[in-house]
């Protein structure tokens, strides 16, 4: 099997936690070839199919020279078994256009994983609309009016931009309202930008649960993201502490609803986040958690999703 991942630069990779990492080694093991790409290299052109220039790529085995490159050249993308769609967000202009590309790659026969029409339909931040039964409070808006409000009912609340990753441009804003006026001016850039509001949840002391979910599944180890020191958020990147555990009872039963509905329109891979019993955000755009998961666990979640990728692609 031939994979294409479109990503981030590989030189940015840090491969002792990168879940792009982890799958490209598995896919190395099974005896696939690997490519990749960034967006930007992604091209159409009247009368050709979507290509890239692809870098050929062979693992070393070493995480600290994690790669050897074999050629660079351009390919369509429908000459691979599988394009995987792992570029980080921000879930900007180029993001969406970087899927429509795709979509028409996937038009001229590429198979692309998560399928680029659901990733473009589920920003990660506004996908949790559609559960509310699994949320708590939450506002989206851009007026400063509306925060005042759900402020004064809440008390204490959490703001972020909905474009964000790993925990950046969060705030944390008590009982008291202080800095409020000035957070939502950063995050609404004077009214013209649409953020989110949600309640602070206490819960977030023993964890930000990442809960993988592979065609439909949960896995069965989740990772806790437990904040450090002084510091609200849980994110890795952000100082976080990570903890593998079990899944809850009560943790499969959301994912596997979740699951139900979002695995059939395209998305082979989740990252449903959980502060107690509520979701926060579902991750589609390049979801994390394998490696730490499968370091502290054993649970090889590379495997798995593997293993769902060749019965995606029919092997």
């Amino acid at each position: 099997m031939k994979l294409l991942f479109v990503a981030d630069p590989l030189e940015s990779f840090k491969a002792y936690k990168d879940t792009t990492y982890t799958m490209m080694r598995e896919a190395q093991r099974r005896g696939y070839t690997v490519a990749a790409c960034e967006p930007r290299h992604l091209r159409w052109q009247a009368g050709q199919p979507v290509q890239a220039q692809v870098r050929d790529i062979r693992l070393t085995g070493d995480e600290s020279h994690w790669f050897a490159e074999a050629a660079t050249r351009e390919a369509a993308l429908a000459s691979f078994d599988a394009v995987l769609m792992r570029k980080d967000p921000p879930f900007d202009a180029e993001f969406i256009y970087a899927t429509h590309l795709m979509e028409q790659a996937e038009r001229e026969g590429a198979r692309v994983v998560n399928r680029p029409q659901a990733l473009r339909n589920h920003p990660e931040k506004l996908a949790v609309m559609e559960f509310q039964q699994f949320l708590g409070p939450t506002l989206v808006t851009r007026s400063p009016e509306d925060v005042k409000r759900f402020h004064a009912e809440h008390g204490e609340i959490v703001l972020k931009p909905l474009d964000g990753m790993g925990g950046m441009g969060i705030f944390r804003v008590g009982p008291d309202g202080l800095n409020l006026g000035s957070i939502t001016e950063t995050l609404n850039h004077h009214g013209a930008t649409t953020f989110m509001v949600q309640k602070f949840l206490p819960e977030i002391t023993a964890g930000d649960k990442r809960i993988i979910i592979i065609d439909g599944q949960p896995a069965p180890f989740v990772l806790a993201r437990i904040p450090q020191g002084s510091e609200v958020r849980g994110n890795l990147a952000v100082g976080g502490k990570g903890v593998a555990q079990p899944l809850s009872d009560t943790d499969r039963a959301t994912a596997l609803a979740v699951g139900r509905v979002l695995a059939p329109r395209g998305l082979l891979l989740i990252g449903l986040d959980i502060i107690g019993t509520r979701i926060t955000e579902i991750n589609v755009t390049s979801p994390t958690g394998f490696r730490e998961i499968m370091d502290q666990t054993g649970c090889d979640v590379p495997a798995l999703y593997v293993d769902a990728l060749e019965k995606v692609v029919g092997r």
